[in-house]
């Protein structure tokens, strides 16, 4: 069952989406995994804790990461309940960063959730809470669902926002060791949706965002660039000021990795800035998150 929140007509909230939207502007996307924004078993300062809250200094150095950013739009992965992402956004007003549009979405995993910030209002969220696959011969939903947002473009037409979160490498299956298989079924239920959502409802210009937790040329990335002879997307070179590409630091086994980023439509891709993404590498960055941010500027038509 997909779950479609109604879209939104309140004339305070149409006059913000109009002043964003305009001709020629850019705007301003943004994908951030949070590293577990929630409560949790963890290691605080050398010490286990068990049920404990993000530290307050990890929370400050996640806000200070989007305060230097300022997206328009900002896709969220690994953050709690629905308490999680208003404590977030209330906290970020208090210094000066107002996002007037928020989402929360809970999937199959009962702990990380997907969201989104945005100082755009969306005309229309959905949910896709249903997307099932056939993993080790048993139906199981995608873990962490998938979050679709349609915004209006200033020529009366949209374009759609999809965040993702697909299985992360961790598991007990031992007949998938890193989880590729289940990632790679996953990727492929959230494409079909995604064609579905676009190519078949004539909308050519979206954009695929999100933590993939593989590299850009695995079997589950490989899975948004195309279906058969049908061209989906293309992931967006993406690099800090050093032009390094990763995005993600596991320090167990201190490998630097580019798992996070964005594909986009062919229709929309030439509209990227400069053609290309950004990932914030500014001093403190890997104190708030093992992630670092990635950015993008869409010009407006």
């Amino acid at each position: 069952m997909v779950f479609v929140w109604q879209k939104l007509k309140v004339w305070g909230i149409a006059f913000l989406l109009c002043q964003s939207l305009v001709a020629g502007e850019s705007i301003r996307l943004a994908t951030y995994n949070l590293n577990n924004y929630l409560v949790m078993d963890r290691t605080v300062r050398g010490v286990w804790r068990q049920s404990y809250p993000k530290p307050e200094s990890e929370k400050a150095a996640i806000r200070k990461v989007i305060r230097q950013v300022m997206p328009d739009v900002l896709a969220i992965q690994e953050i709690g309940p629905h308490s999680f992402l208003k404590e977030l956004k209330a906290d970020l007003a208090q210094e000066g960063v107002v996002y007037p549009h928020s989402v929360h979405m809970a999937g199959d995993d009962p702990v990380r959730h997907l969201a989104i910030l945005a100082k755009i209002a969306p005309v229309e969220v959905v949910r896709h809470q249903d997307l099932t696959i056939n993993y080790q011969n048993r139906d199981t939903l995608v873990k962490r669902g998938m979050l679709e947002l349609s915004f209006a473009r200033p020529d009366g037409g949209i374009f759609k926002l999809f965040v993702v979160h697909l299985k992360s490498r961790r598991t007990n299956v031992k007949s998938d060791p890193k989880s590729q298989e289940r990632r790679t079924l996953e990727a492929e239920a959230c494409r079909d949706r995604i064609i579905e959502r676009t190519f078949n409802m004539n909308i050519t210009d979206f954009v695929i965002a999100g933590d993939f937790n593989d590299h850009p040329e695995s079997a589950p990335l490989r899975r948004f660039y195309n279906r058969g002879g049908l061209t989906i997307g293309t992931l967006v070179p993406i690099a800090d000021s050093r032009e390094e590409h990763w995005t993600h630091y596991y320090e167990r086994e201190e490998v630097y990795s580019m798992v996070d980023g964005f594909i986009v439509s062919a229709s929309l891709f030439p509209r990227i800035e400069n053609m290309r993404g950004h990932i914030n590498d500014t001093p403190g960055t890997l104190e708030g998150s093992d992630h670092r941010m990635v950015y993008l500027d869409i010009i407006t038509e």
